[in-house]
């Protein structure tokens, strides 16, 4: 089977192809590599012992899109993941976040439409949640105004999916929130691998102990939390890969939409993961503590137990495993700036 999978060079979707791979799917990448690397292909082919197709394209346009679908009639559904994602970013140049992220989803459903294809996983994130009045957050939780605009883009996505189901019974969509994706392929060949200075965590933390960063800033200490630092739900993204697998295969025998929480069910907060991280890898480094950043919430972790009944889902990584991964990976890598 055929899988399209836009933005598939990138953190989340390369391990994802590997797992499509493995599982005996036939992916074809779709990336215009503006936040990933075209090397990075080639390390999926090592990883998998495949060649995997490929298109180097953008994929909110038509003329570019449409060519794939042409030259692919076997392909039965669609992971997407294309779509820009920085929080911070997101306030300074809403403008670029909303063209790129509601653009590219309209132009793949358009194409789905037109070339008959009707499954379809959707990227989400936590963030629709905005601050919620009770945690562990679960699926049923009120969808609250969006605190910056990534936020309200995964919002307004959403939103658009569930009007397209309404008005077309054949598509069948799964909509996966995620909540914090860490750590890299344990073969140590693919990671997050962050175009310039990263706009989170983790890649800050191990280019911080790498030497490439001065320090590590952490964004707030005087949250209402145990330490004073956020509490986030972090999630290794092998696991989170292999959710897209399950929600590719689950059939929805009531309803043509379904939203998941992907995350791991258990916070911790920033200040925890660098000390986990330094007891690890046994590397210290200099921490510094800012403001609080524009966007952010004090605390949010998921409620997975959805994702497990009906997906037979739920994460079997560990937090020191993705660490410990994220170090492995970073080390493969040469500063380029």
């Amino acid at each position: 089977m055929k899988i399209l999978v836009t933005g598939g060079a990138g953190f989340i979707g390369s391990h994802t192809v590997v797992e499509l791979v493995h599982a005996g799917f036939e992916p074809i990448i779709v990336d215009n590599f503006s936040n990933s690397d075209l090397s990075i292909v080639g390390k999926i082919q090592e990883i998998t012992g495949r060649k995997i197709s490929f298109y180097q394209i953008d994929c909110k346009l038509d003329d570019h899109l449409e060519p794939i679908f042409l030259e692919n009639p076997e392909i039965e559904g669609v992971i997407h993941f294309a779509a820009y994602k920085a929080v911070g970013e997101s306030v300074s140049e809403p403008e670029k976040y909303y063209h790129n992220n509601i653009a590219s989803l309209t132009c793949v459903c358009r194409m789905m439409k037109k070339y008959g294809v009707n499954k379809f996983v959707f990227s989400s994130s936590c963030t629709v949640y905005g601050n919620p009045e009770v945690i562990p957050v679960n699926e049923k939780a009120p969808i609250k105004e969006a605190l910056n605009p990534y936020a309200h883009t995964k919002q307004l996505a959403e939103e658009i999916l569930f009007g397209l189901c309404q008005y077309n019974q054949d598509l069948e969509v799964v909509i996966l929130r995620y909540f914090n994706p860490i750590g890299a392929h344990e073969s140590g060949l693919i990671g997050e691998l962050p175009i310039g200075v990263p706009n989170n965590l983790v890649p800050y933390i191990t280019q911080t102990a790498a030497g490439w960063r001065d320090s590590l800033v952490v964004f707030g200490k005087d949250y209402s939390t145990a330490d004073g630092t956020c509490i986030r739900d972090f999630i290794h993204v092998e696991d989170l890969a292999k959710a897209h697998l399950k929600a590719l295969m689950w059939k929805n025998p009531e309803s043509n939409l379904e939203v998941f929480n992907i995350g791991s069910g258990v916070g911790h907060s920033v200040q925890s993961l660098i000390d986990i991280f330094i007891n690890e890898t046994g590397i210290d480094f200099p921490v510094k503590y800012g403001e609080r950043r524009p966007g952010d919430i004090p605390a949010i972790f998921a409620s997975a137990e959805k994702a497990l009944g009906l997906l037979n889902w739920k994460t079997e990584r560990t937090l020191e495993e993705a660490l410990r991964h994220a170090w492995n990976w970073q080390q493969t890598l040469e500063k380029t700036e």
